[in-house]
Order: C-alpha cells, then sequence, then structure tokens
C-alpha cells in the first residue's frame, strides 16, 4: 500500500481553492479522514503502515487555509463551507459510501457531513470532535482573547497551547505556524464555538444511524457527556497517555483501537 498525492482545483460556493490530497484508491469504499484545526492530512498517514488496515482504501486532504491547501477567500472557511468542500472532494473521486475518521474540527466537520448525508456513511469514528460547548477549549480563544490582528492571534495562540502542559500540545504547536493561514483562524474558530454552543451536537451524534465510536485521550476522561454516550450504547476508545491529540501521544493504542472497530463491524 503507498499514499499518492495530488493537488486538485475545486469551486465550492463561488470560492477557488487547490486542495492538497493524499490518498490510496483502488475502487473499494475508503476511509475518509478529516483533520483537526491547524493538523493536516498527514495526522494518519500511518495507515500504510498498518497490516490490520491494509484491506481499506484511503482519502484525507488539507481543509482550506490549512496545510497545503490553498483558497482565494479564506473568510469563507467556516464548519459548513469545510462539509461542502468534503462533498466536492468526493465527488472529484468518484465516492459514493465511505467510512468516516475526524479529529477536532474535522470531527464537527464529519459529524455535519454524517447527518447531511447517512446513507453514505459507513461507520464513523469520532477523535474529540465538538459535541458541546465544552469542547471548545481552543477554539473560544477568539472570544476570550480578542484582537483585529489575525497574525497577532496565532503567534499569541501558539505560545498558549506550547505552555498549556498537555499532552501533545507542545509538537502540536511547534507546527502550527506551518499548518495554519492567520485569516482562517477566525471564521473557523468563530463557527466552531457557535455550533457547539447554538446546536444540539451530541443528539445528531446519537441519532446518526451508523456503527458509532467516539475517541478520547483519557486527559479528557472528565468530559460530562461520556455516561450519557455509554448510558446510549456508544463505543467509548479512551487512550492512555494522551489528551486531544492521540495521534501524537498514543499512535500505537489509536491504531488497535481504530482497526478493531473497523474490522468487527464490517
Amino acid at each position: 500500500m503507498a499514499l499518492t498525492y495530488s493537488t486538485i482545483p475545486l469551486q465550492v460556493q463561488g470560492v477557488n481553492l487547490d486542495i492538497a490530497t493524499t490518498h490510496n484508491l483502488n475502487g473499494k469504499a475508503p476511509i475518509l479522514f478529516l483533520h483537526g484545526f491547524g493538523s493536516c492530512k498527514e495526522d494518519l498517514a500511518d495507515i500504510i503502515c498498518q497490516a490490520e488496515l491494509k484491506n481499506y482504501d484511503y482519502l484525507a486532504f488539507d481543509a482550506p487555509g490549512c496545510g497545503h491547501s490553498r483558497s482565494d477567500n479564506l473568510s469563507a472557511t467556516d464548519i459548513p463551507f469545510l462539509v461542502a468542500t468534503t462533498l466536492e472532494v468526493l465527488s472529484h473521486f468518484g465516492i459514493t459510501k465511505f467510512h468516516l475518521i475526524g479529529h477536532s474540527m474535522g470531527g464537527l466537520t464529519a459529524l455535519l457531513l454524517a447527518h447531511q448525508c447517512p446513507d453514505r456513511i459507513l461507520s464513523f469514528v469520532d477523535i474529540k470532535g465538538n459535541l458541546a460547548p465544552e469542547d471548545c477549549f481552543l477554539s473560544r480563544q477568539i472570544f476570550n482573547f480578542p484582537t483585529d490582528d489575525p497574525q497577532a492571534f496565532l503567534d499569541a495562540f501558539i505560545i498558549r497551547t506550547r505552555e498549556s502542559k498537555s499532552l501533545g500540545s507542545a509538537l502540536y504547536a511547534s507546527t502550527l505556524r506551518m499548518r495554519v493561514q492567520a485569516r482562517a483562524v477566525r471564521p473557523i474558530f468563530e463557527s466552531m464555538v457557535r455550533l457547539s454552543d447554538n446546536e444540539d451536537l451530541l443528539g445528531v451524534f446519537l441519532g446518526l444511524p451508523c456503527c458509532k465510536m467516539f475517541m478520547f485521550g483519557d486527559e479528557n476522561r472528565g468530559l460530562s457527556y461520556l455516561s450519557l454516550l455509554e448510558k446510549e450504547g456508544m463505543e467509548l476508545a479512551q487512550i492512555p497517555g494522551s489528551g486531544h491529540f492521540p495521534m501524537y501521544s498514543n499512535p500505537v493504542e489509536m491504531w488497535r483501537r481504530i482497526a478493531a472497530f473497523l474490522n468487527r463491524i464490517v
């Protein structure tokens, strides 16, 4: 298994995009991965090294304003726009059904995508995507530390993240300047907070008809809604020695749980 890298031109809601993708597509329903804010399509690229997932096709891309993707209107980059972009990427590759993995911002995007087209989703692994207001510990900073200077906000955000003493955060902070364009931060963060505060995301998640797993690091074991997810029969994957970024802190256990979940339901 090897990954192919390509950049595809798209127009989404009047915005011109060049979307950087990585994929291994051989005609089977793939795993679609949507990365978190300030992360990138390579966060799960080690899928090519996972023997237990060798039978799955794979597709990931850098969201507009992140990684190597480019947009001519970064102010349009809110979560609904990311959903629309994802649908266009799927259309470009002719993908109708797929397994879905989303982390953080990508988990929220994946949730809305699955809600919009539930018949296309074969399974959903939500890696600490937003389900409630308490999940806005990063995005709410756009309101808690207001500034009209996008670059000044990003610079200060990097420092706060680096000094948070949360597992994986220093590594995450070290690449933020290369992985996110400053003018994309506000529309993304404001959208994440608005959706988390005003929409019943937890209800949407529970109502999805596909097989689902919610993954979180043991640093986040105090999330208020975990007991409800468990009561409703949701599969929970608590990753030891990890916080918000299990792919950085404990990828071995993350991959083990993902593979076990997917191979059990297929």
